[in-house]
């Protein structure tokens, strides 16, 4: 039997690295440029690209890849502790080439895409010159895909695209759009719905407004798709596969945002600490009242738990190799993930004082990232909906009338039981 909290020294090394090197060089970037995604900003991009080059030339970049695309091919246990290193800062994901949505797309793209699609799509992206973005939520359906109306018709040589998306991240800096319509209504949503590429300035296409979602992001994109045209080839995996294609992003990036939230809870954590040992009142630190004591040890408690929780996930992930077989524990960790994220920054906030509900502490951006994270990929309630019907699969009904812990039931059985032996003990004296 192995069971092991130990990491291999090599890759210790690299994670030593990592951590000294966001610290040192990616942090501060949060407070100088704006927007890692604005390839646009000159001076950001010519500034940062010698910083993603240290990240190559260590073979830390764009990990979530195999070989074969540049990457490492590290299983989800390594890119868990790696992005408890990334999820301190805005910029580390784009330094590191793992960034939101570009690196669920990559995936798309390196498991469906042809020849061409990867030559003209996926190379600008896996090298950063390029992004992306995952045009999948409409208005008027909330968390349920299958009531998408967004459609795509054959005509001729190419399919044309007519609908509306809604909250498509970054969309303003994407070169191509990911998008998902229905192409045959006639039957299950599960079988009716394709992948599409489109790219950006294509006809038609046109990004409405872009809505901020506090604590997250200012660039989500409100986008209009009219009579917009793109060639047959330009299908992203098999006509009625949307489904299964998007489940190769979907599924990684909920355990990604459960690792990069595994940071901002330590961050939080961290801050709370310090201002307990550094806030004096009468008698004393806030860390030496009880009140704060038992605040310090529910976070970690609660912040060690998710951890763990997050930690065991990514490692079922690489022993099954089935995200259908983990499904449960995905399930979990995107429940627990909004819910410790919001109690930890509150009671950091709280102790704090009034310097913690100002701007000039992020506490508040923290805790609307923790509700971000409860809708984000699938609200909180559908996420216990699926956790708590795989449960119940592993049970069967009580054979009669009583539970089968039902305690006189179970005297009566054990009586009969022992009398018995003891009736075989005595036959043998």
């Amino acid at each position: 039997m192995a069971w092991d909290f130990e990491t291999d020294p090599e890759f210790q090394e690299l994670l030593d690295w990592a951590d000294e090197f966001v610290r040192t060089e990616v942090e501060p970037l949060d407070y100088v440029f704006a927007n890692p995604y604005d390839r646009s900003d000159a001076e950001a991009m010519a500034y940062t690209r010698p910083l993603k080059q240290r990240v190559k030339d260590k073979g830390l970049w764009a990990c979530h890849l195999g070989p074969e695309l540049g990457g490492q091919g590290f299983g989800q246990l390594k890119l868990g502790l790696l992005n408890e290193i990334l999820g301190r800062s805005f910029w580390a994901p784009s330094i590191f080439g793992c960034q939101a949505p570009d690196s669920g797309n990559s995936e798309i793209l390196a498991h469906y895409g042809t020849a061409e699609q990867k030559a003209r799509y996926l190379q600008p992206l896996l090298d950063g010159d390029i992004g992306s973005c995952y045009s999948m939520t409409e208005p008027h359906a909330g968390s349920d895909p299958t009531l998408f109306t967004t459609s795509a018709v054959r005509d001729g040589d190419s399919w044309v695209i007519n609908g509306e998306k809604w909250f498509n991240s970054v969309a303003a800096f994407a070169e191509f759009f990911i998008v998902m319509a229905v192409t045959n209504p006639d039957v299950s949503a599960y079988q009716g719905m394709s992948m599409f590429i489109v790219p950006a300035g294509t006809p038609g296409l046109e990004i409405v407004r872009n809505v901020t979602v506090h604590g997250f992001s200012e660039h989500e994109g409100y986008v209009r798709y009219t009579d917009v045209r793109v060639p047959a080839d330009h299908l992203l995996g098999p006509e009625g596969g949307a489904f299964v294609v998007a489940q190769t992003r979907l599924g990684g990036g909920r355990v990604h945002h459960a690792m990069r939230t595994v940071a901002v809870v330590q961050k939080a954590f961290d801050m709370m600490c310090e201002r307990a040992v550094s806030r004096q009142v009468r008698g004393g630190t806030l860390g030496s009242l009880g009140m704060t004591q038992e605040r310090i040890a529910d976070s970690w408690i609660e912040m060690e738990q998710f951890r763990l929780l997050v930690l065991r996930t990514a490692w079922k992930i690489d022993h099954y190799n089935d995200y259908l077989k983990v499904r449960k524990d995905i399930a979990a960790i995107k429940v627990a993930m909004p819910k410790v994220m919001h109690d930890v920054a509150q009671r950091a906030l709280h102790l704090h004082g009034a310097l913690g509900v100002s701007e000039e502490m992020p506490f508040a951006q923290m805790m609307l990232y923790a509700e971000v994270m409860g809708i984000a990929d699938g609200p909180t309630e559908v996420h216990k909906a699926t956790l708590a019907k795989q449960i119940l699969r592993d049970y069967q009904p009580a054979p009669g009338l009583w539970p089968t812990q039902h305690r006189p039931a179970l005297e009566q059985q054990s009586r009969a039981h022992v009398a018995s032996r003891l009736e075989h003990l005595v036959g043998n004296l």
